[in-house]
């Protein structure tokens, strides 16, 4: 039982320190587009990358946000056992919403959190894609495509027997919600950019 408790913390730690790279802000200050904090909403994730006009670099962004999750994932189940891996994909979401690197002042954490289900159980994965792309296409708020995305994704995997990972993605995704508290305000309101609108 020690053993576990040990790889399990070693395995959130590893997620945590994947987690906390913050791709967004790096790769837009290497390509000249300054710093994304201070750019559209100051959101270090890929939709406030998209607002700078760089298709391209929102694309790597989101990608490389997603994969620093599954690669967490995937680590831990090989070094400590898949009993870690959860706990590898909670690290790595914590550690993009909450890095140490930037006071803690982070991202949402939605690509990182499909990221950790791609690892953890694709078939929910494909449930988050197929929910995030039908409420973004209905609506063009990609706030409202995470906030049901996240909803669903819990649910789909209880369904295919996941229940352990299903009460700790439900657990992040209510903080998924807490932090687009200011998106909701502002979905209720009418005031929330639109997906590429530029701020």
């Amino acid at each position: 039982m020690g053993g576990f408790y040990y790889g399990g913390a070693l395995a959130l730690a590893l997620g945590y320190c994947l987690g906390s790279i913050p791709f967004g802000l790096v790769l837009t200050k290497l390509s000249g587009a300054g710093d994304l904090r201070s750019i559209g909403s100051g959101n270090i994730g890929a939709t406030n990358v998209l607002r700078t006009g760089r298709k391209g670099l929102a694309a790597a962004t989101l990608i490389l946000d997603a994969l620093k999750a599954t690669l967490a994932v995937v680590v831990a189940w090989w070094a400590f056992g898949p009993p870690t891996a959860i706990a590898a994909a909670a690290g790595a979401i914590l550690g993009h919403m909450y890095p140490v690197w930037l006071r803690f002042k982070g991202g949402k954490g939605v690509a990182t959190y499909l990221g950790g289900l791609i690892g953890l159980a694709w078939p929910a994965a494909i449930v988050f894609v197929i929910v995030w792309l039908v409420v973004a296409a209905l609506t063009r708020y990609s706030s409202a495509a995470a906030l049901a995305a996240t909803l669903a994704s819990p649910i789909a995997m209880a369904a295919i027997g996941e229940g352990g990972a299903a009460i700790v993605f439900a657990a992040l995704s209510a903080l998924i919600w807490f932090k687009h508290s200011a998106n909701i305000m502002r979905l209720l309101q009418g005031s929330e950019s639109k997906i590429g609108q530029k701020t």
